[in-house]
């Protein structure tokens, strides 16, 4: 019998051949509606077999004749013991423990779901909740996660950065399918380099994450899982358009070969060919743009012996014009005609991921990740040139196993890194090539203790060799305690290390007029030493009813404290210098969060955000420049009860963000002309969708993002003096295009 076993390493889903029981253990209510149970403990009796339900509820466990009593348990529900004669299929509904007879209970499955039960704080966003925004990239799938903060780099560009407790995205390791993949060269615009459509879901882990994927991150992990050829539907399609002229398409076509092999074609291109200069400033407040985006993706199951394999192929074709509204590339390029710039990004990449479980000891799996990218960029910005080429591989053996019981569980392994970067820089006075060559060596154990309901423990730690960051541990520890029905305090620190590259994740510097300095201190890496941080976060997460409806709250404290950070130093208006920290760097972070399902169909989600970010600069203790300390989010959701079969339903999503002012860096020594206030104003945006579901297989969506039409005027520094000393485009604080609105569909054929 088929069954389905999650590594939580690997990401895929393992399938072998053997009596098992699986099923859905779904919450009970008046009309039975299938509300299912992640993280329900399903076990054997007295026996140290055992395993915990999935997002949806789903669960399979080995099965054999002496076995009886399978045993069902999830904090605030009522325990059952169900005897069980033969291997079968089980649909069982748990009833709650809090429920009164004259209380009626309703509700419906959450589109991000947190786990009582996981010892890391680990927020899962399914394919559902990516549908509430138009969602064409990575970079556009959080605008719904509180979590995540979204800003713009520059106002150049158009890029869109991520942060998370206060720090940006280099400081979070970023991985597909849990090989890291937004690293080195794709730090500035990789999260735009994977379409929406191709993410099944997304796990945002805050704080420390686990030793197994590396060494390299500080404030967190994101991991994209995309959509499996054997489960995706035979033929998607997705058409979107907007009021700015950006088209875009996607389109799946899956195929199954025969038993054990499936293969889909991921087809995604986007284009935008507007000049747009809502501003009137006389720059560009978007890019034109073109990008050809492919996947094919092979997928092998032996469901006899227990291996799966993925094998994914990948190409990406990319490239940004952007600048004055009068500058045309085959005139002007690196003139000072008009100011424009270029970036034109191509990639290629394959990964594989091999597993086993052993079909006699299931607990028992081996699994072996590779990835190998190449990424070139050729760039220029007014006068100044960047180019980087980027060759790296990646490779990670994995061994699960059990000792004693299914409570203590450990992960061993190894892991490989290379990387090599080769850097041209045409900047002012800076006119060099920098290139380098990084490997790295690791062996890491994990082990994990759960006793179920009321305590988990995961500790891990690593060893690594670096040729240029020398040999070193990275020890990282989460606990999870639940002393009452519906509730987890969770505690963890860990530490992270890391070489910054230093152009390519500040590529916004290249679109000023600002002279570059590295203060060399004898580093490896440009001169400069590895980023050393340590993160401590604790988090509370309660479960209740309110007024018969399910809610939740959680409160988050993270504090990350730098034992040496590279500095970007924006201080001097005129210059941006690079050196190792001397004194304190540290990133607090506050989160309280509410979700609450107020009616039949109708869910609220709102958060407060508390950011202390500071650093010590050589003119002293600052604010991290625009790093809002305070954020207000809310974020709404509306489902119409539906027939499919007759009309159809409804959909509608709105959020809703708040910035408190941002310090601007210092302009004092600039001309009056100029010169920026201390602090920026406060930004509030709103955005809406509303989808219409026709059927199973069709439904259109319209949409509107900064719906209040809020715009920065003059975002450009020195606007009118393109290659003057005072040019400058990195003091953006919020949207600048004003109001933008959308439409498309979306077709598929199961």
């Amino acid at each position: 019998m088929k069954y389905y076993l999650y590594l939580i390493v690997l990401g895929p889903v393992f399938l072998f051949s053997q009596e098992r029981i699986t099923g859905k253990i779904l919450e009970s209510n008046n009309e039975n509606k299938e509300v299912g149970l992640a993280g329900a403990n399903v076990y054997w009796l007295n026996t140290e077999i055992g395993t915990v339900t999935d997002i949806d509820g789903g669960f399979s466990i080995v099965y054999k004749p002496e076995f009886r009593n399978l045993v069902i348990s999830y904090v605030g529900f009522k325990t059952d013991t169900l005897i069980v004669n033969s291997p079968k299929t089980i649909r069982h509904w748990l009833k709650s423990t809090d429920n009164l007879d004259a209380v009626m209970v309703k509700s419906r499955k959450q589109t991000t779901a947190k786990s009582y039960y996981k010892a890391t704080n680990v927020i899962n966003v399914s394919s559902d909740e990516l549908l509430k925004a138009a969602c064409c990239n990575l970079s556009e799938s959080f605008e719904t996660n509180p979590s995540i903060d979204v800003n713009f780099a520059d106002a150049i560009t158009g890029t869109r950065q991520i942060k998370m407790l206060g720090l940006t995205s280099p400081y979070i390791l970023i991985a597909t399918e849990n090989i890291p993949s937004i690293r080195g060269a794709s730090q500035a615009y990789g999260l735009s380099f994977i379409p929406g459509t191709w993410v099944e879901s997304i796990q945002i882990t805050k704080g420390a994450g686990s030793v197994v994927n590396g060494f390299e991150s500080i404030a967190g992990q994101i991991n994209a899982e995309l959509v499996k050829p054997s489960t995706d539907d035979k033929l998607f399609v997705n058409l979107y358009g907007a009021s700015s002229e950006r088209l875009e398409l996607n389109t799946h076509i899956n195929t199954k070969v025969n038993d054990k092999w499936h293969t889909g074609l991921y087809i995604h291109g986007n284009t935008h060919n507007k000049r747009h200069d809502n501003n009137n400033d006389g720059y560009m407040d978007m890019p034109i743009f073109s990008q050809i985006n492919l996947m094919n993706r092979w997928q092998y199951t032996d469901t006899e012996k227990g291996y799966v394999s993925f094998i994914n192929l990948k190409f990406l074709n990319d490239e940004k014009q952007t600048g004055e509204l009068d500058f045309r590339p085959e005139n002007d390029k690196l003139t000072t005609n008009n100011w424009g710039s270029e970036i034109d990004t191509r990639r290629y990449e394959i990964s594989t991921k091999f597993g086993y479980v052993n079909p006699e000891i299931p607990w028992q799996s081996i699994g072996v990740q590779s990835a190998f990218s190449s990424h070139k960029q050729e760039s220029y910005f007014g006068l100044n040139a960047y180019d980087i080429t980027h060759n790296s591989f990646y490779a990670n053996a994995i061994y699960n196993s059990i000792i004693s019981d299914s409570r203590h569980k450990i992960k061993t392994g190894l892991s490989y890194t290379y990387d090599h970067y080769d850097e041209f820089i045409n900047a002012g006075a800076l006119d060099e090539d920098f290139e380098r060559t990084e490997n790295s060596v690791g062996a890491f154990f994990e082990y994990s203790f759960n006793n179920l309901e009321l305590f988990n423990l995961t500790a891990g730690v690593r060893v690594d060799h670096h040729n240029l960051l020398g040999d070193f541990i990275t020890p990282r520890v989460h606990a999870r305690y639940s002393p009452w029905s519906k509730s987890a305090f969770r505690a963890s620190f860990g530490r992270g290390k890391r070489s910054a590259n230093i152009f390519t994740e500040n590529q916004q510097l290249f679109s000023t007029s600002r002279q570059i300095n590295i203060l060399n201190s004898g580093g490896s890496v440009y001169g400069l030493d590895p980023e050393i941080a340590w993160n401590y976060g604790f988090s509370y997460l309660q479960g209740f009813n309110l007024f018969g409806r399910k809610a939740d709250v959680t409160l988050d404290y993270y504090k990350t404290d730098f034992k040496n950070q590279i500095v970007v130093d924006w201080e001097n208006p005129t210059e941006v210098n690079f050196y190792n920290l001397e004194g304190k760097s540290f990133a607090n972070s506050f989160q309280a969060e509410l979700n609450y399902n107020v009616f039949e169909g109708f869910d609220l989600r709102m958060a407060y955000k508390f950011y202390d970010v500071k650093t010590d600069y050589t003119s002293g203790r600052l604010e991290r420049p625009l790093t809002p300390k305070h954020r207000v989010f809310a974020n709404t959701g509306y489902e119409t009860h539906h027939d499919e079969e007759r009309f159809g339903h409804w959909k509608f999503d709105t959020t809703f963000n708040w910035l408190s002012d941002q310090r601007f860096a210092n302009t004092v020594s600039n001309p009056v002309a100029y010169q920026l206030p201390e602090r920026t104003p406060t930004v509030a945006t709103l955005n809406a969708q509303i989808t219409k579901v026709f059927s199973p297989q069709f439904e259109v969506y319209l949409g509107g993002e900064n719906i209040t039409n809020l715009r920065q005027s003059n975002p450009i520094l020195g606007a009118n003096d393109p290659f003057g000393a005072n040019f400058d485009s990195t003091f953006v604080y919020g949207p600048i295009f004003g109001s933008m609105y959308y439409a498309g569909l979306r077709y598929k054929i199961k």
